[in-house]
């Protein structure tokens, strides 16, 4: 091993949660570089002084940002899940010294996440490594005890509230097997994808003000459905009610000028983090409004995601090879680098007064277009996103039928009954509550995203 020196021992301070422990320990360096070596080597393993249960979403390797109020400060304010517990960032905001985010410690004060989205990713990564020396075993809260109890609020207290003003909302079309299982039900397995499938991540603008955190019920749509041999469409309420598995990321860094594009080299630069997404859909009325412009109020009728935002920094120990594209995309769109994540989804419905039960699990590397790639072909034509824009992935389904990810696969269009505990279901019923969730695990480390809940109330 070679010879640690001082600059290596605070950088794995810093990193690590144990700065102020770290420049001590650089003293003991001429006495017993062994005892430093052993520090060096350890110092990745720190854990938080926060006490985290056992599988828990909201790990030391996590550290997800959202916003919250409580029913003693109504204020909106940025947090941190660990554990049970959210650092409330607006009492901390002062320790965010570094060579960024000491000029910008104000975002920590807002109400939303947009602020601090639109800073640099280097400023993202500062954060973060603050955020582990806060949370760290050697935190300057843990033996300050009026500013820990300030600063760490109990999530049972917590009222969770979107993480940033939403601006646009694009939801794309990404998974090859969801999207050849539709193209059988309605085209046949000849002329499953269309033929622009491969050659780009399709996808249409939705509609941000239906955008609802998790929790939010939500209500059956009315609408005009056209059934198989009525010579006329019906209005009424949706018969085919629908959840689709998703997930989506928000954008951050600084805004491309309209008539720019982000190019695949630069598109991480403006991808801060992901959320669970259930985008609810009402397929009848898809069915019969979609051609020639495709969703309309089908989709707009609402859109649950998670309240804790994953950074992609923390995703990064979970990124795994891409998936193999034939054919190769255009030069706009080809990158090498892993950007696919190896995330557990898991879809599981509540009928009212009943119990959950698991009725689909998938992952989310089956995407076959990779965030970058919808980022970069969003761009390409020069429009401008900001910071807060969030961008869905499509519904997300693997190969195998427990994989599919929405009752129109899962019934396959209402052929096949699904079993829900007691009951059966080939699209969602009143009262039922659907509920996603996402894990990441390797190597010893591990996150999830919380919980993303919606409830389906009868039609107004």
């Amino acid at each position: 091993m070679m010879k640690p020196n001082r600059s290596h021992i605070l950088t794995f301070g810093i990193n690590y949660g144990v700065a102020s422990f770290g420049s001590a320990i650089c003293d003991l360096a001429p006495k017993n570089n062994r005892f430093v070596e052993t520090f060096v080597m350890l110092s990745p393993l720190m854990t938080s002084f926060v006490n985290i249960p056992a599988g828990s979403d909201f790990t030391f390797e996590n550290l997800p940002y959202g916003v919250f109020s409580t029913k003693d400060n109504h204020t909106h304010r940025i947090g941190v899940a660990i554990g049970e517990e959210i650092l409330d960032l607006s009492v901390v905001s002062k320790f965010f010294d570094g060579p960024i985010l000491r000029e910008h410690q104000n975002v920590f004060q807002n109400e939303s996440l947009n602020d601090f989205m639109r800073l640099p990713r280097a400023a993202w990564s500062e954060a973060r490594k603050k955020l582990q020396e806060l949370l760290g075993e050697y935190s300057p809260l843990k033996n300050d005890s009026a500013l820990s109890k300030k600063a760490l609020v109990p999530q049972s207290s917590a009222t969770m509230h979107l993480p940033a003003q939403i601006g646009d909302y694009t939801d794309f079309y990404s998974s090859i097997y969801h999207a050849t299982n539709v193209g059988i039900m309605f085209r046949g397995k000849e002329n499953a994808l269309m033929p622009n499938w491969k050659w780009l991540p399709v996808g249409y603008h939705g509609r941000a003000s239906s955008v609802v955190i998790s929790g939010t019920d939500i209500r059956r749509p009315q609408g005009q459905t056209k059934p198989e041999g009525v010579s006329e469409p019906l209005f009424g309420p949706s018969k085919l009610m629908d959840f689709e598995l998703e997930m989506a990321f928000f954008v951050g860094g600084e805004e491309n000028p309209l008539g720019t594009r982000v190019p695949i080299e630069k598109a991480e630069d403006r991808i801060f983090g992901v959320v669970l997404m259930n985008d609810w859909s009402a397929r009848d009325i898809q069915a019969w409004e979609y051609v020639p412009l495709g969703p309309f109020l089908a989709k707009s009728l609402g859109t649950t995601i998670s309240p804790w935002v994953v950074t992609m920094e923390a995703l990064r120990p979970f990124m795994v090879e891409n998936p193999k594209q034939d054919p190769v995309p255009p030069a706009y769109l080809h990158h090498e680098d892993p950007y696919t994540l190896d995330i557990n989804l898991a879809v599981s419905i509540k009928p009212e007064n009943g119990q959950e039960h698991v009725v689909a699990k998938t992952n989310f590397k089956h995407l076959y277009w990779t965030l970058k790639q919808q980022l970069a072909h969003h761009t390409v034509n020069g429009c401008n996103i900001r910071a807060g824009d969030l961008m869905g992935s499509g519904t997300v389904s693997g190969p195998e039928e427990g994989e599919y990810g929405s009752m129109l696969e899962l019934s396959w269009r209402g052929a096949k009954e699904v079993p829900v505990g007691s009951e059966t279901r080939k699209f969602l019923k009143d009262g039922d509550e659907v509920n996603l969730s996402g894990k990441c695990e390797k190597d010893g480390k591990r996150l999830g995203f919380g919980p993303c809940r919606g409830r389906l109330l009868p039609a107004e």
